[in-house]
Parts: structure tokens; sequence; C-alpha cells
């Protein structure tokens, strides 16, 4: 049982890499916009708190957030759990640390995607999705094999995400240079990171994180 948290800037390919560790490892992927919305529906009392403060329009605090972990760590067995889009703050490092101690548990490795930023913009606004099934392409890295068809199904319908913008992933950027990025040195003073090239091809990225897990502590 390996639990790892997966850092790196908006469009890094976090998300990429905890998918194929859930397939490859059977390790739980805890996303914090997937527990918030599932929380919301799940009628429990940490899911009326969760939809009361999404309804009044104010940010969900630290002390729910790590409630919905705890509620998913003390209950789900697993490979583990990859921790992706938190934490976001040193005040969130620290308050995980504690909730792993209080469940006997322990965070084995920290992961940090490593981009070049005009690159990673260059990655997020060049991408685009097949509406219909969701294959994922890029304008110049990855276009379909017949311009305008789905390699996969054959659609000709596409979209792209309204924040995948230079203007907007910049602003992502600002956001994480400011409140994440001090986590790497934080992780780094504790000896759990490790660094991996997130532009690399992603069967290249994944057998650097695999390379991670499976040496020894």
């Amino acid at each position: 049982m390996i639990n790892l948290i997966l850092l790196g800037p908006p469009g890094a390919g976090k998300g990429t890499q905890a998918k194929h560790l859930v397939e490859t490892r059977g390790m739980v992927q805890l996303s914090t916009g997937d527990m918030l919305r599932e929380a919301k529906t799940s009628g429990s009392a940490m899911g009326r708190r969760v939809a009361e403060v999404m309804a009044r329009g104010d940010l969900v605090t630290d002390e729910i957030v790590i409630g919905l972990i705890e509620e998913k760590i003390t209950g789900t067995a697993g490979g583990g759990f990859i921790f992706d889009g938190f934490p976001r703050t040193l005040a969130q490092a620290d308050a995980l640390g504690q909730l792993l101690d209080k469940a006997g548990q322990r965070l084995d490795a920290v992961i940090a995607m490593q981009v070049d930023d005009a690159a990673l913009v260059a990655r997020v606004t060049g991408r685009f999705t097949c509406a219909a099934c969701g294959a994922v392409y890029h304008d110049t890295l990855h276009p379909p094999r017949v311009a305008g068809v789905c390699d996969a199904c054959g659609s000709t319908r596409f979209s792209r995400r309204a924040d995948d913008t230079e203007a907007a992933l910049k602003q992502r950027l600002m956001e994480y240079y400011k409140k994440t990025s001090p986590l790497i040195g934080y992780y780094y003073a504790k000896g759990k990171l490790a660094v991996v090239d997130g532009l690399a091809e992603m069967d290249a990225v994944s057998a650097m994180i695999e390379k991670v897990l499976d040496s020894p502590n």
C-alpha cells in the first residue's frame, strides 16, 4: 500500500498519471473536486455541510476537505491513495500529515511533475477533445489522423475547455506558484520528494513514476 501526492501546475498531466496508477496498481484517486461533488449529493452530515457552503457561494474550508479525506482513507483499502489537487498550501500539507498520523498511515512519496511554462502553455492551449467519446487531441502534437474526424469513434464534434486559453492558464499558473509550489521545498525537506519530467511522453512519465514507487524508501 502506497500513499502518494502528485504535484505540478495545471496541465502537467497529474490526472492522466493518477488514472494510470488506479488502473495498474488498484490505487484510489482522491480528487478534491470529485469528493466535493460526491459529498454534495450523498445525504451524509458532511455532505449537507458541503451543500450548504456551496449553495452560499462560499469557499469550502480546509476543515471540510480534511473531513472528506478522513472518511475516504478510513473506509477504503486498495493499493493506497493518490492525493490529487490536495494539499494546495503549506497549512493543508500540515493538516494532511496530522490526519495520516491519526489514521496510522504515512505518506510514502511526493512526485513533482516538472514542466517548462512556455511548453506547458503551448500544450494546454492546443488541446481539444472529441465531444462524443472524450478522446484527447492536440492541434500540432496529436491531431486526428483525418482532420475533423475522431480516430476512436468517427465523430466530427469536438470541444475545447473554456479555461484552456493562454490568459486563463497563466492566471492558474500564478496561483500555483504563489500557493502550491512552496510544497516542493516542504516535502524535499521531509525527504519525500522525487521529480519527474512532466513534459515527456505519457508512457515515459508513467515509467518514471513507477520507478519512484518501486524504489526502497
